[in-house]
């Protein structure tokens, strides 16, 4: 691990990720019923790339596999790596923020004040005017303020109080949860649409869908990229940061809506996914140290490839009937969750 830790080997990693990245979703595509090939799936895949389709042509394929791979099973896919990559930088980024080893947006109530926000909107219809983002609009409001609610009560005078983060982060999820079921016993007609939506999920997702997250997703990690070296002197403590000449209140409040950005992208999508921004940081870390600079990139990777495998077995294990990839990363993150809080416990003994 300590080579992964040299700066001169980032560049080589992160080209080894992306690629490790494509050849999973090449060999997820040709998971399930149909029996298609690894190379007559990255054949179909490389006819509808402009450039590379000179080489490779549509026609010497059968048009139901192309049915299945284009239209059904690669946009699940790219939606599966924008929202994995999504929830690990922001798990990434928000452990660096609050210098705690456990925020998550799942675990900070963030996922549960973007749920709220696109329950509202799709209870009330009261973002009509803005068409196909109206939820990520609505997901955005709850989620940006929920983490300003969270910071709010755990900050006393310049620093985080830990316990009240975690403590107030359980407490309004569960709160805003709450809100969300008493909202969907009193809209019946809506609850099935907003029950599979929380449950979290990639089934029937189209190239609709991808154009709705990615806006989010690309422009609120864009930003969390720029701003890695800014974190990295964040982690060093506020008077460190304020030394070399960083405005931490703008800071902060970047960070803020950048992580509500991204978050309201990915869940606005496909539902709560609780975990991924939980697991990936860490293992991330434990690679590659805790530079930001390298940490949110390789993050974005590897939650990306991480929810790909996930979806892909929530779609297939149990034959024809799907489950909800939420169901397959809490089977993960629920143990390594309780994990942390051993590893904790035993620094304290």
């Amino acid at each position: 691990m300590d080579v992964l830790k040299n700066r001169k080997s980032w560049k080589y990693l992160l080209i080894c990720f992306t690629l490790f990245l494509i050849a999973v979703g090449i060999f997820c595509t040709t998971v399930g019923s149909a029996d298609i090939s690894f190379k007559e799936s990255a054949g179909i895949i490389m006819s509808k790339v402009p450039l590379l389709n000179h080489w490779f042509h549509a026609e010497d394929y059968p048009h139901v596999h192309q049915t299945i791979i284009w239209s059904l099973r690669v946009p699940r896919i790219i939606l599966a790596a924008l929202v994995g990559g999504a929830l690990g930088v922001i798990g990434g980024t928000l452990q660096g923020f609050f210098k705690n080893p456990m925020a998550d947006p799942y675990v900070m109530g963030v996922s549960s004040g973007a749920g709220l926000g696109a329950t509202v909107a799709i209870i009330t219809g009261a973002g009509g005017l803005l068409g196909m983002i109206e939820i990520p609009v609505f997901s955005f409001i709850g989620a940006f303020l929920t983490t300003w609610i969270v910071y709010s009560l755990a900050k006393v005078g310049k620093k985080v109080v830990v316990t009240t983060l975690l403590l107030a982060g359980v407490a309004l999820s569960a709160f805003l949860s709450a809100v969300m079921s008493f909202l969907m016993v009193l809209n019946t007609d809506d609850i099935d649409k907003i029950y599979l939506w929380l449950m979290g999920s990639f089934a029937n997702k189209s190239w609709e869908h991808i154009q709705l997250a990615a806006p989010f997703i690309i422009i609120g990690v864009i930003v969390l990229f720029a701003l890695a070296k800014e974190m990295n002197a964040m982690v060093f403590g506020d008077s460190t940061a304020q030394h070399l000449g960083i405005n931490l209140g703008k800071l902060q409040i970047i960070l803020l809506m950048a992580t509500s950005l991204t978050t309201a992208g990915a869940v606005a999508s496909c539902g709560s996914i609780g975990f991924v921004g939980l697991i990936v940081p860490h293992i991330v870390r434990i690679m590659v140290g805790p530079d930001h600079r390298v940490l949110l990139p390789l993050s974005f990777l590897v939650g990306g490839t991480f929810l790909v495998i996930t979806d892909t077995i929530a779609r297939t294990c149990l034959g024809s009937q799907e489950i909800p990839v939420g169901v397959i990363t809490a089977l993960f993150g629920g143990p390594f969750f309780i994990y942390l809080l051993k590893k904790k416990k035993e620094r304290v003994i």
